[in-house]
């Protein structure tokens, strides 16, 4: 068996790694995700005022569906040719380091580091390896901080989006040095506002303390964005100012080293190489041992003393 290339490419971008590929199916398993993902977070708006409004109820349910769909997500992405054992390890390996990053911040002030890797890691492995890597790395860190709760499938969307929008952006193969560290550190610190309106939205319909703020169940749209807007002002654009600030720093000071190994590693891996099976394989012949001479009829001579 040996590996082939997909084909010719020129002398820069054969030095620039693939990202995991998206096929469609692990494309279509992705939209199906988002779709759900946008429902669960968006259905309070559009609901009637007599309809049980408690995220901690449609909790469980979203998490039983949105886990057999990031199953299916990389499932898809294997069948597509997109991962193989390289990218799963390589998986596990990003989201252990996240999960690992989280408690150093403590959620003080906002301040979570793994935000940043979130950002570089979509960017060289590609969006639909970050979407999956998000939503893991999110239900790794919320079991090892004790962070499980009604919110935890919610963060799982939110930062699987937040990923999967890094790898998303534009110029991969042209942009480089300092021109990509601005971009990711753009990106990542306007994301994490994002990140922290998407999951306002899953607290706010719990919020009854200001009426001019809180959520009222069957009030027209605009009312309730109107409120949603000035809840989101007041209670959390401090918080999610740490955040980004700190998502932006990290990029751009410990961005070049972490690209630079994540597209080393991903190089090494080779993850847009196709295994192809050669037929034909001659098979050597046997080569008699030292000091063994064969005779002339084929047959073997022991060496004279």
């Amino acid at each position: 068996m040996s590996r082939t290339p997909p084909g010719p490419r020129t002398a820069r971008t054969a030095r620039t790694p693939r990202p995991v590929p998206v096929g469609p199916r692990a494309a279509a398993a992705l939209a199906l995700v988002t779709l759900i993902g946008i429902a669960a977070f968006g259905w309070p708006l559009l609901a009637s005022g007599q309809s049980g409004l408690a995220h901690s109820q449609d909790a469980p349910w979203l998490f039983a569906a949105l886990l057999p769909l990031l199953v299916a997500v990389v499932v898809a992405t294997i069948a597509d040719d997109g991962m193989d054992a390289k990218a799963v390890a390589m998986l596990g390996v990003l989201a252990a380091v996240g999960a690992a990053l989280r408690p150093l911040g403590a959620g003080t002030a906002g301040l979570e580091p793994m935000f940043f890797l979130m950002v570089l890691s979509g960017r060289v492995l590609g969006p639909g390896f970050g979407f999956v890597l998000g939503a893991v790395t999110m239900f790794a860190s919320a079991l090892l901080t004790g962070g499980v709760g009604p919110w935890m499938p919610f963060q799982m969307l939110s930062l699987g989006w937040f990923a999967l929008g890094a790898g998303l952006l534009p110029g991969r193969i042209r942009l480089r040095g300092r021109a990509e560290l601005w971009l990711l550190a753009a990106y990542g610190f306007v994301a994490s506002f994002g990140y922290g309106l998407v999951m306002n939205l899953q607290g706010w319909v719990f919020f009854r303390y200001a009426e001019n703020i809180s959520f009222q169940a069957g009030d027209p749209l605009p009312e309730n964005l109107a409120r949603f807007g000035a809840y989101y002002l007041a209670t959390s654009l401090g918080w999610d100012l740490g955040r980004a600030s700190l998502t932006a720093v990290l990029t751009l000071v410990l961005g070049a080293t972490v690209l630079r190994a994540l597209r080393r590693a991903t190089r090494k891996a080779a993850f847009d190489a196709s295994a192809t099976f050669e037929s034909g394989v001659e098979v050597a012949q046997d080569t008699p041992p030292k000091g063994v001479q064969p005779t002339t009829e084929g047959e073997i001579q022991a060496p004279s003393r």
